[in-house]
């Protein structure tokens, strides 16, 4: 019988690992701009919200309401400063409201 070692490893760095190894890291990061945005914003934009993507470290984000739309376009800059703190990376460099 062979005997086993007993080293171990935290699941969040064996995730990690695996993601780094098989190139998942821009998927996982355009998920976790997508959770961002509906935690962040809250549900009362996160229901006038259609779409969002992440294309070349721009979010392109779809709204339902043009009244959303025009109060969001003042905080453009917070909004991109608060996102990439919460990812833990600059993972937006510009935001565009359609």
């Amino acid at each position: 019988m062979a005997k086993r070692e007993n080293d171990s490893f935290s699941i969040e760095d064996l995730m990690k690992t695996f993601i780094k190894e098989n190139n998942l890291s821009k998927g996982m990061q355009k998920i976790k701009v997508e959770e961002t945005w509906v935690k962040m914003m809250g549900p009362g934009v996160a229901t006038h919200t259609t779409s969002i993507k992440l294309q070349h470290k721009t979010l392109v984000i779809q709204l339902s309401s043009s009244v959303l739309r025009e109060e969001l376009s003042y905080g453009k800059d917070k909004i991109i400063k608060m996102m990439n703190e919460e990812v833990g990376d600059e993972v937006i460099t510009k935001l565009i409201l359609v």
